[in-house]
């Protein structure tokens, strides 16, 4: 038998369930959606100011840009050989990052702080200087490598000038490319290992399946979000990126549509900016579908989340295969981050890039004279690092608010916002770069070679990468916590902080590092956005590279990849400790 309710009861009970609402929109709520704003603003109208000056002229509509594209010559090779190296290298680079940061995270062959932080070196250098250091290494007359290997096959009757290796060569650039893809995979797939509650797994060895068994089915699947955020990120990279394919690539007879990019802009007068923008909205398609896959993931819900509990880690006990792994995981970081930074490090004391090393002539000389003796470079060094932790601890902070605020909303507009704030990273960063030229340098702005360009820019350009791993971060922490958290009387501020903040860690630790890495080494955009009045490193290595000075080179890269990786080892470090008492905070913090 029912009852009718009493109007009043009814109202107090519509009264009710409107607070229980309006307590989770409140000031953090209002805060959110500007700052999304914000971002989808420094996303699009740069962009718009681009289009507005390709397709309208004197007033008058002009479509002339996309036949001057399609009758590109070469294009659907072009094509062809960008969509070769982004699916190969990501295809490598996923199995690579996917085991490294499994064997670091679930078993006993974990090395410390050379496995935590070894993998991701290649962000610490700028791409430009890595692919310099692996033409050092591997060029096929003067290549380091090739002069101690010519030597090992001489010592038993095997005689050769040249080689055995090819840097300029697909294998050679393809190589190259993985290594700067893996961090990609490593950083995503360990903030999603580190947020997993292994009791998943312990429960599958318990059934009775075995280590790869439990790999395959348990774990895995669970790592659906990280793993899909890792091949959005990969292909951004892969699509966007000019220094490897144009040192490596193009001597080898292979070019890809940003390098065309770069070169219709940067190396052709009258700059072609219809043919720029039509080939980046080539790459805006083949990126458009990546991230829509990656969405129908992150919605479909068919992976694991955070609950609320904190469980110690047992690892998987290898036994007799332990040290063959270290070996293996040793070996990989031997050959794709210090034998390039070693190269650089060579030239860099000897001050000249030579196969003849005179061991007894090295010196830190030249380090002093290129960098700190300079005041240009020096302040431009300094610059940079400002840039990087101003710019990607404003950007994790703003992307984890509007993943926790805007994304999980489900509106239009939190559908555009995301859409919008990740739509840079599908267009070429030069076209990007001219876009915020000509939104923010002249009037009413006024912001041309300043410090606020560069760090705008860095935020257009960079920040879909830091989103994508709030987006990971935000959708493995159980809605439920947050529920409980607003039913308890707390308002969505504190929940965040308390609850949610806590949980993401890991994975806004993971995209802090990215950032910051990527905005300290710069070099695309500051080639445009920075001036005399404010240089920067990406600048600086860019005009000495131009000269053909590969001490100079070294010498700046050494000395970033040094700072920057001290910076972010210490960071990591810190974040796997607060990973271990995070989740057992969350038990008092929402009240």
């Amino acid at each position: 038998m029912t009852t009718a309710a009493s109007p009043p009861a009814v109202r107090a009970a519509t009264d009710g369930a409107r607070r229980t609402r309006l307590r989770g929109v409140g000031l953090f709520t209002v805060v959110g959606w500007l700052v999304a704003a914000f971002l989808v603003t420094i996303a699009t109208y740069p962009l718009l100011r681009v289009l507005l000056r390709l397709f309208w002229v004197d007033g008058s509509l002009d479509l002339s840009a996309i036949g001057d594209t399609l009758a590109v010559r070469g294009l659907a090779s072009m094509i062809a050989d960008t969509l070769v190296l982004v699916v190969a290298s990501s295809t490598v680079a996923l199995a690579i990052g996917a085991l490294l940061a499994w064997v670091n995270e679930r078993t006993d062959a974990r090395m410390g702080i050379a496995t935590d932080a070894l993998p991701m070196m290649p962000f610490l250098l700028p791409p430009v200087a890595g692919a310099i250091g692996w033409v050092l290494l591997a060029s096929p007359g003067a290549g380091y490598v090739n002069v101690v290997a010519r030597d090992l096959l001489g010592a038993v009757g095997v005689e050769m000038t040249t080689g055995p290796f090819d840097i300029y060569s697909w294998y050679g650039l393809v190589g190259v490319m993985v290594v700067y893809q893996v961090p990609f995979v490593f950083l995503m797939v360990s903030a999603g290992l580190s947020s997993l509650d292994s009791a998943l797994e312990e429960q599958s060895r318990i059934c009775g399946a075995g280590t790869w068994r439990t790999l395959r089915k348990v774990t895995l699947p669970a790592l659906a979000p990280s793993l899909g955020g890792a091949v959005l990120l990969m292909a951004w990279q892969g699509f966007a990126i000019f220094s490897i394919p144009a040192i490596i690539g193009e001597p080898a007879g292979i070019e890809t549509l940003s390098v065309r990019i770069v070169r219709v802009l940067s190396f052709t007068f009258p700059p072609e900016t219809g043919v720029a923008v039509g080939l980046s909205a080539i790459v805006v398609g083949f990126v458009g579908i990546t991230w829509y896959l990656q969405t129908r993931l992150l919605r479909s819900g068919r992976f694991a989340t955070v609950g609320g509990q904190s469980r110690d880690r047992d690892r998987i006990g290898l036994g007799a295969w332990r040290w063959p792994v270290r070996l293996l995981v040793i070996g990989y970081l031997i050959a794709s981050v210090v034998l390039p930074i070693a190269a650089l490090a060579l030239v860099c004391l000897n001050g000249f890039w030579s196969p003849s090393i005179d061991w007894g002539s090295l010196s830190l000389d030249p380090v002093r004279e290129t960098v700190f003796d300079t005041p240009s470079t020096f302040r431009a060094l300094a610059n940079s690092l400002r840039l990087g932790v101003t710019g990607a601890t404003f950007g994790m902070v703003a992307a984890a608010i509007v993943a926790v605020v805007v994304t999980r909303s489900r509106t239009r507009f939190g559908r555009f916002a995301d859409a919008a704030i990740k739509m840079p990273a599908s267009i070429s960063n030069i076209v990007l770069a001219v876009g915020i030229l000509l939104a923010f340098a002249g009037d009413p702005f006024g912001l041309g070679g300043t410090f606020w360009i560069l760090l705008i820019g860095y935020l257009a350009l960079y920040l879909p990468q830091g989103s994508v791993a709030a987006d990971t971060a935000a959708s493995q922490v159980a809605p439920e916590l947050a529920e409980a958290s607003l039913v308890s009387g707390a308002r969505a501020g504190r929940t965040f902080v308390k609850i949610q903040l806590p949980l993401m860690v890991p994975g806004l630790v993971a995209g802090w590092a990215l950032l910051f890495a990527r905005m300290a080494g710069d070099l695309t955009a500051s080639a445009i956005l920075s001036g005399t009045r404010n240089p920067v490193v990406g600048f600086r290595i860019l005009d000495v590279y131009q000269n053909g000075s590969y001490a100079e080179v070294a010498a700046l890269s050494t000395v970033l990849v040094a700072v920057t990786a001290t910076v972010v080892t210490a960071l990591m470090i810190w974040s796997r400790r607060h990973a271990t008492w995070a989740g057992a905070a969350v038990g008092t913090g929402a009240t």
